[in-house]
């Protein structure tokens, strides 16, 4: 008969957190802490991260003036606010979209 060894917790984990998608849900977590930490507070209620599909971190915006801001005027210095909240990541763009929830 084989001896049995207990297995690493990390490994259990690992495991656990693949088959529930939590390690999907952290990552946004992250992608919506960063996008915040990059606007005004009062910026928030108005728009979320939503996404990061091949390096593009995609913004839903309920207002069209404040889509408007990001996307003209704004896009550069947001940018490089969340690049530099997420430094183990490639993000080589933001894409707003018109958004309600």
């Amino acid at each position: 008969m084989a001896e049995s060894h207990p297995e690493n917790l990390s490994d259990v984990l690992g495991r656990l957190f693949i088959s529930r998608g939590w390690g999907r849900s952290s990552e946004a977590a992250a992608l919506e802490a960063a996008w915040a930490a990059a606007i005004d507070p009062a910026e928030i209620p108005h728009c979320r991260a939503v996404g990061l599909r091949r390096g593009v971190l995609e913004i839903e915006v309920k207002s069209a003036v404040l889509l408007q801001e990001f996307a003209q005027f704004r896009k550069r210095e947001l940018l490089g606010s969340i690049r530099a909240k997420l430094p183990g990541r490639t993000i080589s763009d933001l894409r707003f979209r018109p958004g309600s929830w």
